[in-house]
Formats: C-alpha cells, sequence, structure tokens
C-alpha cells in the first residue's frame, strides 16, 4: 500500500503541473487490490469536489452532538436555544420595506443588509430559506435539549426535515456553481498554456450569486493586457458563454490578474429605480447595478461629468436618474439646457430653476451661470473661504446639458468657464452628447475637466478612448461590446475597473409622479441672494439681455399684455419664456401682487392695464 500512495502523490504533482496521470499495471500487481485503490481514489476526489453537498448532514451532525452533551446535564437550555431561534427567524423574515417605513428603522435594515450580504444571503428567497433552516433546526434542537435527541419521533423527524431542507441546497446555482469553479482550477494549467498564458496559476476563487471571481498569477514577463487579448481563447477552453468572461488588473500586483466569469447575467431584464437615495447633493447616488449586484454609485459635488453613447443606447435614461435624484436635494439648484426642444427635460420643469431650449437661451443661461460663479468666488474671498459648503440657504449649481454638441459656440466658451472654475464654488456641469469630439466639444480644456465619465454604447473601439480617455480600450474598457440599452461603464475617482452596470429603469408615470413630488421642495432663495430668479422689469431697465435678444420678463409681460379678454394659459407662457412652469407662476403672483396681472379663471391669466400704457412695467409705488 504505500508504493500506490506514493504513486497517488506523483500522480497529484502531476496534474499540478498540467499532466495526465497514467496508471501502470506491471505483472506482480494484483488487480482487486488496484481497483479498490483507483476507486478510493476516485470517490475521495469526487466527495472533496462535491463537499458542500454535504454540509446539512454536517448540521445534522453537529445539532445531535450538541443535544446529546446538552440534555443530561442542562435540559432547561431548551428555552434560550428556542429564544435564539425566534429571534434569528424574525431578523431573516421581517421584509426590510417594512423597516424603512420609519426613520428609526432605516438604519437596522441598512446594518441587516450589510449582515446578510457578508453571509452571502442578499436575496429575499435565500434569507426566506435561511429563516426555514433556522426554525427547523432550532425547534428541533430545542426539542432535543428538553427531552433529549432519542425520544421518538425527533430521530424521524430530523432525517425527513434533513432531505426536505437540503433539496433547495443540492439545487442551489452558487453551491452548483462552486463546484463548476473548482472544477475550472483543476483544468485551468492545460486551459492556460492552449491559451497563450503558460505558467499562470489561480491563486483564490470566490463564488457569489452571478457567477465566479478567480485571482491569477502570471508568470514573469506576461502583463494584463496580454490576459485581455486572450479573452476569446479562455472562453473557449472553459466552455464558457461567449462574453461572459472579464479580465481586470490587479490593483496591488502587477503580475496579477482578476479574472471574473458572468454565469447569470443581472442585467439580462430591466431593473426598476428603487426610489431615491439621496437627500443632499454631497451624497453619493445610484444610478443602476453593477454585474456583481453592487450599487453602482456616483457623487456629483464639486465634479463635472461627460455622458457619451450612440443613439438609443440609453443617455436620456441616465440624465432622468441623475435628475430624480438631485430632485430630492434641498442644497442644489438645477439649471438645464435641452436642444432637443425640450423633449427630455420638459417633464422636469418644475423641479428646474431655469430651462433653456433655444442656442440664444443657452447662451443666456452659461453667460448668467458665469455671473454667478464670479459673484461667489468674490463672496468666499471676501469670507476667506476657499470650498463652498452647499446648504439650502447656500445651494451648489448645477447645470445640465442634453445635446452638448449642438451648443453655439459662445454658449460653449461660457461652459469652458464653467468648467474649469466652477469646482469650488459648486458650479458643476453635466453633458450628454453621442460623440464627444473635439469638433464636438468646442475646446478640449471643459472634456478634460470631466472628473467622471459615463460610456453607453458605441458603435466603434475609438469611441470608448474619446469618452473615457486615451489608451482605455486597450485596459479593458470595452463599451463597443455593450448590447443591451442602459448598460455602461463608469470611469472615476471610485471607479478604477472596467466593471459593467445597467442603469435603472425610470417610467414615464414613475417620473412624472416623482416630479411633481420633489417640485414642491425645491429650493427658492431670496431676490437678494446672487442665484434668485430675477425680479420683474422696472421702468428705466434695460429689458434685452446682451445678445439683443428679450429677457424672459419681458417675454412674460408681452404676452400678457396682448392676451385677449380669455387671457393667455400657462402653457403658452411657459413656451414662450422657455423657463418652467414654476418660475411663471412665480412671476404672475409678483405681478398679481402688484396689481399688473389678474387671473381670468384657472390657468389663464391677462394683463391688468392695457397694451399701450407706457407704465405697464412699473410698479404701484412709482
Amino acid at each position: 500500500m504505500t508504493r500506490y500512495r506514493q504513486m497517488h502523490r506523483h500522480a497529484r504533482r502531476a496534474r499540478r503541473a498540467g499532466m495526465q496521470p497514467t496508471l501502470i499495471i506491471s505483472p506482480g500487481d494484483q488487480f482487486p487490490e488496484l481497483v479498490s485503490v483507483a476507486a478510493a481514489q476516485w470517490l475521495t476526489r469526487w466527495a472533496y469536489r462535491h463537499r458542500t453537498a454535504f454540509v446539512p448532514f454536517g448540521i445534522v451532525a453537529a445539532t445531535f452532538a450538541v443535544a446529546s452533551y446538552t440534555h443530561p446535564h442542562h435540559a432547561r437550555y431548551w428555552l434560550p436555544a428556542a429564544g435564539v431561534t425566534v429571534l434569528a427567524v424574525v431578523l431573516l423574515g421581517i421584509p426590510h420595506r417594512i423597516l424603512r417605513a420609519r426613520p428609526t428603522g432605516m438604519a437596522a435594515a441598512a446594518a441587516l443588509a450589510r449582515l446578510w450580504a457578508e453571509c452571502g444571503i442578499d436575496r429575499g428567497a435565500e434569507q426566506a430559506y435561511a429563516a426555514v433552516v433556522v426554525a427547523v433546526t432550532g425547534g428541533w434542537l430545542s426539542a432535543a435539549i428538553a427531552v433529549g435527541p432519542r425520544t421518538r419521533p425527533l430521530p424521524l423527524v430530523a432525517g425527513v426535515a434533513t432531505v426536505i431542507t437540503a433539496i433547495p441546497w443540492w439545487f442551489h446555482r452558487r453551491r452548483r456553481a462552486r463546484a463548476r469553479a473548482e472544477k475550472t482550477i483543476s483544468a485551468w494549467p492545460r486551459v492556460a498554456d492552449d491559451s497563450g498564458l503558460p505558467g499562470s496559476d489561480i491563486l483564490s476563487l470566490v463564488v457569489d450569486t452571478w457567477g465566479w471571481t478567480a485571482r491569477v498569477l502570471l508568470r514573469k514577463g506576461n502583463t494584463t493586457e496580454q490576459a485581455i487579448s486572450r479573452i476569446p481563447a479562455l472562453e473557449a477552453g472553459l466552455g464558457l458563454r461567449p462574453g461572459s468572461m472579464r479580465v481586470f488588473p490587479d490593483p496591488a500586483r502587477a503580475d496579477k490578474f482578476i479574472m471574473r466569469v458572468i454565469e447569470t447575467d443581472p442585467h439580462a431584464q430591466p431593473i426598476p429605480w428603487p426610489g431615491q437615495c439621496i437627500t443632499s447633493v454631497t451624497m453619493p447616488m445610484d444610478i443602476g447595478v453593477s454585474e456583481g449586484g453592487r450599487p453602482a454609485r456616483i457623487l456629483l459635488l464639486r465634479r463635472s461629468a461627460l455622458i457619451g453613447g450612440i443613439m438609443g443606447s440609453g443617455k436620456s435614461g441616465i440624465l432622468n436618474l441623475i435628475i430624480a435624484n438631485l430632485a430630492s436635494c434641498r442644497d442644489v439648484i438645477l439649471w438645464g439646457i435641452d436642444m432637443k426642444g425640450g423633449m427630455e427635460l420638459r417633464p422636469w420643469a418644475d423641479c428646474f430653476s431655469r430651462l433653456a431650449f433655444t442656442p440664444q437661451q443657452a447662451t443666456g443661461l452659461f453667460r448668467d451661470a458665469v455671473e454667478r460663479l464670479n459673484e461667489r468666488a468674490a463672496r468666499m474671498a471676501a469670507e476667506g473661504k476657499r470650498i463652498w459648503e452647499p446648504a439650502p440657504a447656500d445651494p451648489a449649481l448645477i447645470i445640465i446639458v442634453d445635446e452638448y454638441a449642438e451648443l453655439p459656440y459662445e454658449a460653449q466658451r461660457f461652459a469652458d468657464s464653467v468648467g474649469r472654475r466652477g469646482r469650488a464654488v459648486a458650479v458643476s456641469l453635466i453633458a450628454a452628447t453621442q460623440r464627444p469630439t473635439q469638433a464636438a466639444m468646442g475646446s478640449t480644456a471643459v472634456r478634460s475637466q470631466m472628473d467622471i465619465r459615463i460610456c453607453l454604447r458605441v458603435r466603434e473601439s475609438r469611441d470608448t478612448d474619446l469618452v473615457l480617455g486615451q489608451g482605455m480600450v486597450t485596459s479593458g474598457w470595452h463599451a463597443h461590446k455593450l448590447t443591451q440599452p442602459g448598460t455602461f461603464l463608469i470611469c472615476g475617482p471610485e471607479h478604477t475597473i472596467p466593471e459593467r452596470n445597467r442603469a435603472y429603469e425610470l417610467t414615464d408615470t414613475r417620473r412624472d409622479q416623482h416630479a411633481s413630488q420633489c417640485a414642491r421642495l425645491r429650493p427658492w432663495l431670496p431676490a437678494s441672494r446672487p442665484d434668485a430668479p430675477p425680479a420683474p422689469q422696472t421702468a428705466g431697465t434695460d429689458p434685452f439681455h446682451g445678445d439683443g435678444q428679450p429677457s424672459p420678463e419681458m417675454t412674460l409681460w408681452d404676452a400678457l399684455a396682448d392676451a385677449g379678454p380669455e387671457g393667455v394659459s400657462i402653457a403658452v407662457l411657459e413656451a414662450a419664456c422657455g423657463l418652467t412652469r414654476r418660475w411663471i407662476y412665480y412671476r404672475l403672483q409678483e405681478h398679481a401682487r402688484a396689481g399688473r396681472a389678474v387671473q381670468v379663471r384657472r390657468g389663464y391669466w391677462k394683463a391688468a392695464r392695457p397694451a399701450h400704457d407706457p407704465e405697464r412695467l412699473s410698479s404701484d409705488g412709482e
């Protein structure tokens, strides 16, 4: 038998080196003994590879041992055991949405979510199964401690319950994925040699809900870029689904890389938006879910963002998610520019302090943004501050631009100033465009100031470098391989790994409901503040902007003065001024208090004075 053990050790070393062991039978060997040894070795390897399948029997054996020891000496311990079982079942079974309904329960729900995620039962079905197992095991243990584990019918109940509760465990995809992953480890040396990565070795492997992740050590002289170029060969060698492997550089070691295999795609179906997750612009917001099931978060305070992707890739969905989160914050003011004539941003009109739909309006908006930037800088210099801290009384300013490439040159020049100087004073820019070339962005300066890059599906690999930066394709950022709408890559200070994410789905109905809820809470500063809406024009003031276009106040008054006896509707005023419905009502109330305008009926207004009155813009006290 000693010789057979030596042969087994040599065969194991050969398998580690990628060689296939061969059993040689000499004339003096006894065949039945060889068969028994080979069968024992095969059975041992099979049992070790599928060792997780024996976990239910291990739990039963441990529970029986505890009951056998506790019953003769501490039979009254069944009360604490029952109490701990009830508490564990309640914690596992209580829905988190019930806890989140109250402010005091949000911290408890977050702590439980982190705990279950660390234990590997982050899904609701897994938590329910764990609650059933704990209830059955704890109930049987309490009864066994009280009356003895051999008392009938406790042994029969234990056997039946073990088989019933073990069936979901045996067929759970995560356990089967672990068995497949361990099989992959054993086949890796041969696959690596055939794929052009000879000498590489898998150091560790972790199985999760959606697949498994391995850390691979490269042979000296090989690089991660070589492993990225060998992805198709590795997928074929391991028998994986095409496009299911990701290779990332290891941030700690250059001679290692991280190999991620997605067996069950979490992005196969749209993911509904879970609702607002932030109440301040200082908090990172969730805009999607990664392939590992983790939330994709970005922080927009004192940062500009660039969103790029071809038509139909989901840029508007990303913008809606960002606006939905920012609309819930009382310490940020939103300005918007929609060069599609309002198709994307108009549903959020009540949440924006200012909107622009034409090139002239966009230029005026950016000109005012630069003025407010200068005012904030002067105020900070006078107060001796270097960083603007957002608050409801001193909110941050975020300008959202859809179709940035359609902006006129003058507006892009002002946007360049905002991108370069807006960080310290909390004035940020979010730009969405199909292809952010130098010609489209107007200047390389504004693109270089974009700290956060979100790249959706693009047609060519070089377009990935345009959005994310030069050389990102060779590092594994393959946005041209994205296929589903809303799937994107994030490159930023907190996102250095090319992990795919999918944006939440925000339906039109949910968007309109959320916009109406947030409109009542939007910050509106006093007129003396630099960021407040401009006051109505009075006699003797210039009613035109520097570009010769009438100001929104002048346009509003002209529409009211020219209205007939039936008045003019709010929708017409909103379209004429290019500003939000809230701004229109704000101005109408000021005119009504001054006696300059009256409401004819619900939603219709007109001027209280005739159109030819030379004092139509004067207040009553003048």
